[in-house]
């Protein structure tokens, strides 16, 4: 373990010891990379953004609850994870209800939406789609490179459990994700 990873796990325990000014150096080491985490779900610096600071209050608020099962990182990618869906949910649930229930396209707009952009947007709609479960193990794998033990660790749940998860998982977000063959006329 490098010597931030170090620092990063003693302020951790010192913070969920109740140590407030382990937590705020804590907070300011972190948001960097918290809001890394968040940038790779939504593809709008301002979402991304608002989906930090959820998840920073969300540390800030359940540090106590951190056991150290897992290493201090797993448990902020879990955390971290679930604020950038939350933020996602709530921004969709807006957009419809500011839209009157006219439903998002099947697809983004090109014209107006980045190939990246579009990407995740599909990959957030199709998580959406799956059992929390499948999703999250997914997510802390594909999306936040865990190990299947750190994972593991993190859901309380045995290894090959894990995997069983991951790989259903995948297998419905390919379905979900394939386009929709053209039809032609004939």
């Amino acid at each position: 373990m490098d010597s931030r990873a170090v620092e990063v796990e003693e302020l951790a325990r010192a913070a969920a010891a109740g140590d407030p000014a382990a937590l705020h150096a804590l907070l300011t080491v972190l948001r960097p990379d918290v809001l890394r985490i968040c940038a790779r779900f939504l593809p709008n610096r301002e979402d991304a953004e608002d989906a930090c600071q959820d998840a920073l209050l969300a540390l800030t608020r359940s540090i106590g609850g951190f056991e150290g099962r897992s290493s201090f990182r797993t448990w902020l990618y879990g955390l971290t994870a679930n604020r950038a869906r939350s933020t996602y949910q709530r921004l969709r649930g807006r957009f419809l209800a500011e839209s009157g229930g006219v439903p998002l396209p099947d697809r983004p707009d090109p014209r107006r939406t980045s190939v990246v952009a579009g990407t995740r947007l599909d990959l957030l709609d199709a998580l959406e789609r799956l059992r929390p479960d499948l999703a999250e193990a997914v997510v802390l794998r594909d999306l936040l490179d865990l190990s299947y033990a750190d994972i593991a660790a993190l859901t309380a749940v045995p290894e090959g459990t894990v995997k069983s998860r991951i790989h259903q998982g995948r297998t419905q977000l390919r379905v979900r994700l394939l386009p929709e063959p053209e039809c032609t006329a004939g």
